[in-house]
């Protein structure tokens, strides 16, 4: 018994130093399969957050959607006014030739006809112009009409922008409250990320289709919506191929709806330290890059360090636990509508 007791830590410490040598050679300090797993905040602030910016996103849809609406009542009004003056000049010409010469009338015609023949060919005379009279009248009235309704249309566009410039105030306020938290005002963001994304489909009206976890994902075993694939693959067409993973099952923010990544700032994993150099400099542009094309994929918000980006607010300063994943030094987070 004692000799197990002395001959047992010599069996274990070589066993330690063993798997110490394999963890640094896999590489030590390392957060290997996510960056945070409940970055962001709590569930209250993420939820608060997801839905002040999805509020500004689908009002920033229904104010353009309605601008559009508004210009092309515009030009249809124009259009109809344009005709109008045309159409009451003509039926203006018909009331003065009326007035002049008198209306011709089946009695007048058959008292000046020689003969029945004559009679009948007046009359099929009679019925022309007065068809041709009444068909300029109509015109005249449905175009007005027209003209009326075109108005009231562009009022009610007016008053649906009003409504949804009082919304955007509105979730611009409810995200402040909410970053409030975490936040110490405004901030300067960062520099790079110029290139242009291939816009995202969208609806007719302008708004963002509904999506679910439906796509693989190419960066873990799990599933991503369409548009979170598209943004991704936006992003590497435009060089930014470093480590990525965007779905997981842990926590309760975007990643386990396949509506979120962490794009590593270090080249082959998460390391848990904070980015410098090159890293800095690859973290700076790609959140930059998903800031300027917020708008064509379908970005909620974005955090790299110690900043959050959301398209109500624009860079807040954003502080988190203290450690690299927490405060978004090593890594950047794209939360997708």
């Amino acid at each position: 018994m004692p000799r197990t007791t002395i001959t047992r830590p010599r069996v274990r410490r070589p066993l330690i130093v063993l798997l110490a040598v394999v963890a640094l050679l896999l590489g030590g300090g390392v957060v290997p399969a996510s960056a945070e797993p409940n970055e962001g905040g709590t569930k209250k602030l993420r939820d608060a957050l997801e839905a002040a910016a999805k509020g500004h996103i689908e009002a920033k849809a229904k104010l353009d959607n309605s601008k559009r609406r508004q210009v092309a009542l515009t030009g249809e009004l124009k259009a109809v006014e344009g005709r109008l003056v045309g159409l009451n000049a003509q039926v203006g010409q018909v009331a003065a030739q009326s007035y002049r010469l008198g209306r011709l009338t089946p009695t007048s015609a058959l008292l000046n006809s020689a003969s029945p023949e004559s009679f009948l060919q007046r009359a099929a005379e009679l019925d022309v112009m007065g068809q041709r009279d009444a068909r300029k009248l109509r015109d005249l009235v449905e175009a007005k009409e027209t003209a009326a309704q075109a108005k009231v249309a562009i009022d009610n566009e007016v008053r649906e922008q009003q409504k949804q410039v009082a919304t955007l105030a509105k979730r611009k306020r409810d995200a402040e409250r909410a970053l409030a938290t975490v936040s110490s005002g405004a901030s300067s963001g960062f520099s790079g990320g110029s290139a242009s994304a291939r816009p995202a489909p969208r609806n007719s009206d302008g708004s963002w289709p509904s999506e679910s976890c439906s796509v693989n994902d190419p960066t873990t075993d799990g599933c991503i919506t369409p548009r979170t694939l598209h943004a991704l693959q936006q992003a590497q067409a435009a060089g930014y191929k470093r480590y990525v993973k965007c779905f997981r099952t842990g926590g309760d923010g975007e990643h386990p709806k396949g509506r979120a990544c962490d794009f590593s700032a270090a080249t082959s994993t998460f390391k848990d330290e904070t980015a410098t150099g090159g890293d800095k400099a690859y973290g700076d542009s790609l959140a930059n890059y998903y800031k300027n094309n917020a708008s064509r994929l379908g970005v909620l918000y974005v955090i790299w360090y110690r900043q959050i980006w959301m398209p109500n607010t624009g860079w807040r300063a954003y502080s988190g636990s203290g450690s690299p994943a927490a405060d978004h030094t090593n890594h950047v987070h794209l939360s997708m509508y």
